[in-house]
């Protein structure tokens, strides 16, 4: 089941799988152009994105908090390229790549995930911080900065609890 509010902005729909169920606050913009797969129980809440132009894998159990934005496409101002989205990529310094969201993750409000990330089964990202490279499961970082391990036998005995249809 899905359910999409009716101020989300989806575009490339049929580029999306969805898992069952997905929550889609309003005012969430998604920009698939190529393939994005929502996992199961997965929630975007208001004012997150995924844009880019990539692909994106998010995995059951994930969260986009408030204002989360997963980029797979980002303009490099630092080397040759100049100008902005109204130009020919010959004359950006574009880097674009999937993102992936293991299972068990939340991305806290705020925070944004750049191009080519792939962030581990169960691990959170802090509000207001920027991720430039891989996050290893099961940790608790503020962007890239790992601050302490996650209740990774916690986490599973609750989701072992739900499968079971029984409270933790």
């Amino acid at each position: 089941m899905q359910t999409i509010y009716e101020s989300a902005r989806i575009i490339g729909r049929e580029n999306i799988h969805f898992g069952d169920p997905v929550l889609i606050d309003d005012f969430v913009l998604v920009v698939a152009r190529e393939p994005i797969t929502l996992g199961n129980y997965v929630h975007l809440a208001c004012f997150s994105s995924i844009t880019g132009g990539q692909e994106v894998r998010l995995g059951d159990f994930v969260a986009l908090s408030q204002g989360a934005r997963i980029l797979t496409g980002t303009d490099d101002f630092t080397g040759p390229g100049f100008g902005n989205s109204t130009l020919d990529e010959a004359y950006r310094n574009t880097t674009r790549a999937p993102v992936t969201v293991g299972r068990f993750c939340v991305i806290g409000a705020n925070a944004v995930v750049l191009p080519g990330v792939t962030i581990g089964e169960g691990a959170t990202v802090g509000a207001n911080t920027v991720v430039t490279r891989d996050l290893e499961p099961w940790g608790v970082y503020l962007g890239n900065r790992r601050l302490r391990d996650r209740d990774r036998e916690g986490v599973l005995a609750g989701h072992r609890a739900f499968e079971e249809g029984r409270k933790p």
